[in-house]
C-alpha cells in the first residue's frame, strides 16, 4: 500500500509517518511539505510542494490513500494568506486526488469546525459544524468541512474520512507550539509545574486533548479501515480549571471572560504574543467531543492519557524540545527568538 501524507512534517505528520512506518502492510510513503526536512523515516521519501500553488497530482499518482494535514496558522496577520493557504490550498488536494484516481482520501479537520455547544455533555459527529465566528482557524475548517461535503457527493467512489480531534500534544512539539502560539518571549526555563502558580477560572474553560502518536494511529487506521464519514478523536480526562489547578499544583484565580479576551486581543495587535483572540473564544465555545465512533467502528483506543499528553508538552516547552522538520525544529529557541521579534510576532509562517 502507497501512502501519500501531505503536510509530513508537523506535530501530527511526524506521527502518523511513524504510525504508517510501523505497518507492515504499508509499502511506501510519499512525506509532502512546503520545505524538505532533514528527518530520515523509514519507507519515506520526501516531495517538496506548496498546497496553495504546486501541482500535486504527479505526486498523488498510483496512490492507495492521500491524507492531508496541511495547514497554517502563522502568519495570524495575513488573513489573505491563511484563506489562501487553508482554505483553497485543501481544495487543490481534494481535486488533485480526484484526478489522480485515489480511492481514499483522509482529512484533517478538528473539532474547531464545530458549532458552539455543550460543556456538561458530550456530543457526536452529528454536531453542527459552523465553526465558531471570531476564530479564522474554526471559520477555515467550516469552510473546508462545507466544501468537503460537496467532494464527497461529486465523487462517490472514493472513500472518504475525516477526523475531528481535540487539542493534540507531544513532547516533541514543543518548539512549533511555543512559536505558533506562545511567542518568543516566555522563558523556557520557567515552563514548570512548581512555577506556574496560577490557573485562568474562566467559565465555559472546558476542553480536551489527546496525544499526537495516538492521533498518528487513528489517522493510520483511517487509512488501512474500511470506513468512511466523520471521527471524533479525545482522550479522558476533560480539562476544566479545577482539572488544571490540581494538575499544575496551581490556584485558580477568577478572570472575567472580557478581560483575559481584550488582554489578548491587544497582546496580539502590538506583536507580542502570536495568538488572535479569537483562539480563547474557540476555546470556549466548542463542545466536548463524544469518541464512541472512534473507539467502535475505527477501533481506536488511546494510549495516552489528556493529563499524560499535557504534561509531556509542558516538559518539552521546558527543554525546547522539538524534531528535525521546519515546523518543529529546536533551534527556533535561542537567537532564533531575537529574530522572529525583529520581524513581529505572528507576521511569519
Amino acid at each position: 500500500m502507497r501512502v501519500v501524507v501531505v503536510g509530513a512534517t508537523g506535530n501530527v505528520g511526524t506521527s502518523l509517518l511513524d504510525a504508517l512506518a510501523a505497518d507492515t502492510g504499508i509499502d511506501s510513503v510519499v512525506g509532502i511539505a512546503r520545505r524538505r526536512p532533514e528527518l530520515d523515516v523509514p519507507k519515506t521519501e520526501w516531495v517538496e510542494a506548496d498546497v496553495a500553488r504546486d501541482d500535486l497530482v504527479p505526486a498523488f499518482t498510483g496512490a492507495d490513500a492521500v491524507v492531508h494535514l496541511a495547514w497554517t496558522i502563522q502568519p495570524s496577520h495575513d488573513s489573505a494568506l491563511l484563506w489562501r493557504v487553508n482554505v483553497l490550498g485543501s481544495q487543490r488536494v481534494f481535486e488533485a486526488a480526484a484526478r489522480a484516481k485515489v480511492p481514499a482520501l483522509v482529512y484533517a479537520s478538528s473539532v474547531g469546525a464545530y458549532s458552539p455547544g455543550p460543556k456538561d455533555r458530550f456530543v457526536d459527529e452529528t454536531w453542527p459544524t459552523n465553526g465558531i465566528e471570531t476564530s479564522f482557524y474554526a471559520r477555515h475548517k467550516a469552510e473546508v468541512e462545507r466544501r468537503l461535503d460537496t467532494f464527497e457527493r461529486d465523487h462517490p467512489e472514493m472513500r472518504i474520512v475525516r477526523l475531528r480531534p481535540g487539542l493534540i500534544f507531544k513532547r516533541e512539539a514543543a518548539s512549533g507550539v511555543r512559536r505558533l502560539f506562545i511567542g518568543p518571549l516566555l522563558p523556557s526555563p520557567l515552563v514548570r509545574r512548581s512555577l506556574i502558580p496560577i490557573v485562568p477560572d474562566l467559565p465555559r474553560l472546558r476542553f480536551q486533548a489527546v496525544h499526537s502518536y495516538d492521533v498518528g494511529e487513528a489517522y493510520r487506521l483511517a487509512v488501512v479501515g474500511d470506513v468512511r464519514g466523520a471521527f471524533n478523536v479525545a482522550a479522558d480526562p476533560p480539562f476544566d480549571p479545577d482539572r488544571l489547578a490540581r494538575l499544575l499544583g496551581a490556584r485558580k484565580v477568577r478572570v472575567p471572560v472580557g478581560v483575559a479576551r481584550a488582554l489578548a486581543a491587544v497582546t496580539w495587535r502590538l506583536h507580542v504574543q502570536p495568538s488572535p483572540p479569537g483562539w480563547l473564544d474557540l476555546g470556549l465555545a466548542v463542545p466536548l467531543l463524544d469518541t464512541r465512533r472512534a473507539r467502535t467502528e475505527l477501533g481506536w483506543e488511546p494510549k495516552h492519557t489528556a493529563e499524560e499528553a499535557l504534561l509531556e508538552l509542558l516538559d518539552g516547552l521546558r527543554e525546547g524540545a522539538g524534531i528535525e522538520t521546519p515546523p518543529l525544529s529546536p533551534r527556533t529557541g535561542g537567537p532564533a527568538r531575537l529574530r522572529e521579534l525583529a520581524t513581529r510576532v505572528g507576521e511569519k509562517t
